[in-house]
């Protein structure tokens, strides 16, 4: 039987999609002080998002570093590919909540 998650800091702390997306959103933007928060407390209680968090930070680091190394390659989104894909990935999110 599934515990029925009843108060906010509840729901933050059993949250582990929240979490990572709020992960690799902090790595492209300042993330909220709510985020920060929902972020900090969640990480708290989980150590497969906190072990999530550092192996996205290594993979991140380790694109970013692939990329520097070839100056041929330059990668560029241009502007409404990117407003439609965080419109799509944000629809995906809250239809999951």
């Amino acid at each position: 039987m599934k515990k029925e998650l009843k108060t906010d800091l509840e729901k933050i702390a059993y949250n582990c999609r929240q979490a990572t997306y709020l992960i690799e959103k902090k790595q492209g933007e300042e993330l909220s002080d709510r985020e920060k928060l929902e972020l900090k407390i969640h990480l708290a209680g989980c150590y497969i998002c906190r072990v999530y968090e550092q192996q996205s930070l290594l993979i991140s680091d380790m694109v970013r570093n692939l990329l520097k190394t070839d100056p041929t390659i330059e990668i560029k989104l241009d502007d409404d590919y990117k407003r439609t894909l965080k419109k799509t990935l944000a629809d995906k999110i809250n239809n999951q909540r």
